[in-house]
């Protein structure tokens, strides 16, 4: 006696004698139009019964496919869960690789390392931070001559140099491309280490942190987009080398900060834009400097920078801000210089770049 579609059809068939039978009491109303009406109105209980149906089954298949999404969320949130348990394990073993002993199995964390960075974007910076760690690790490098002899007194030396190349190259890979757009810019803390072949052309980085790095061979920043400041304070100095230094059409956002650089070999920055404060203070160039079409918009510190191989300082563009303090070049060699400026010899006889004024 509970069921709806009972009480619909008895709800309908007592409206329908009601109804008819109200209507014959009526002499104008034949028989078949008491029952016609008598019929439509039980029709209308049944038709109510019928959306009233359809109503609770669009409900109930609405509940069914909320479940259905949240079971589906659940396991999406779990095979997430698996994936991230994956991945920190191995992130976690291809760390403790890193101190295996032998290279090849080195070179293989390395490139776990890389893989898990290009496949899960979350773990970039902190693959890259490893790397970074890694080649600031102590490291007695190789000079130049056994180098480029094939001479070595250590074998496990010119592995563990392979082992860093990789890790570079690596860094390189993971690093977004100049011309990408929207690119984020992860930060490089290579504080100490040492570097051959480095090279990171037309990529992005965020924040550039090289203090007293070694740069053997030759070094390419060239048509990088370097949107944190960068620092290269000391480098080259304390008996660390530092190479060939290509710096051209890069572009500093942030402050650039190279006081007491020491360039054992020529250094271009040709055509590099410095948007921020830009030091070169006790800076040392032992051979060539090139600035030719640089651009510098805020200040530029020269101060007892000493040029002393060919130099040309024809800058694009000079900030309003530019220290010449004690600035010296070696006369004997060719000098390149801006409008007005000029050079002075001093009571010592060493040379210095001032400004004359009109």
């Amino acid at each position: 006696m509970r069921s709806p579609l009972l009480w619909t059809f008895v709800a309908a068939t007592v409206l329908l004698l009601a109804v008819g039978g109200w209507l014959l009491t009526d002499p104008a109303t034949s028989h078949s139009d008491a029952l016609k009406t008598g019929g439509l109105a039980g029709g209308a209980i049944v038709a109510l019964y019928a959306l009233w149906l359809n109503d609770r089954r669009r409900k109930v298949e609405e509940a069914r496919q909320e479940v259905e999404r949240q079971r589906h969320t659940l396991e999406l949130s779990r095979a997430e869960l698996d994936r991230e348990r994956i991945g920190d394990e191995r992130f976690a073993k291809s760390v403790e690789l890193l101190g295996h002993e032998a290279d090849q199995v080195r070179v293989g964390a390395l490139h776990a390392l890389a893989g898990l960075a290009q496949s899960r974007a979350g773990y970039r910076q902190t693959v890259l931070d490893v790397l970074c760690s890694y080649l600031r690790r102590p490291f007695e490098h190789p000079h130049g001559d056994e180098v480029a002899t094939g001479q070595r007194t250590d074998p496990a030396t010119d592995r563990e140099r392979q082992v860093r190349l990789t890790a570079q190259r690596l860094i390189r890979e993971l690093l977004p491309a100049a011309d990408a757009a929207g690119a984020p810019a992860y930060k490089l803390d290579l504080t100490g280490a040492a570097l051959e072949y480095f090279d990171l052309s037309r990529r992005v980085i965020g924040e550039l942190v090289m203090r007293y790095v070694s740069l053997h061979s030759s070094t390419n920043l060239s048509h990088c987009l370097v949107r944190g400041p960068a620092y290269f304070t000391g480098a080259g100095t304390d008996g660390r080398g530092l190479g060939f230094f290509r710096c051209e059409n890069t572009k500093f956002h942030d402050r650039a900060w190279f006081s007491g650089t020491l360039f054992h070999e020529d250094a271009s920055f040709r055509g590099t834009t410095f948007a921020g404060k830009t030091a070169f203070k006790d800076a040392v160039f032992a051979k060539g400097a090139d600035f030719l079409g640089a651009v510098g918009t805020e200040s530029l510190d020269l101060a007892r920078t000493a040029f002393e191989g060919q130099t040309d300082l024809r800058f694009a563009e000079l900030p309003d801000a530019v220290s010449l303090y004690n600035t010296t070049v070696d006369p004997a060699k060719e000098q390149l210089l801006p409008p007005l400026w000029t050079l002075e010899e001093q009571r010592n006889g060493a040379f210095r770049i001032t400004v004359k004024h009109p």
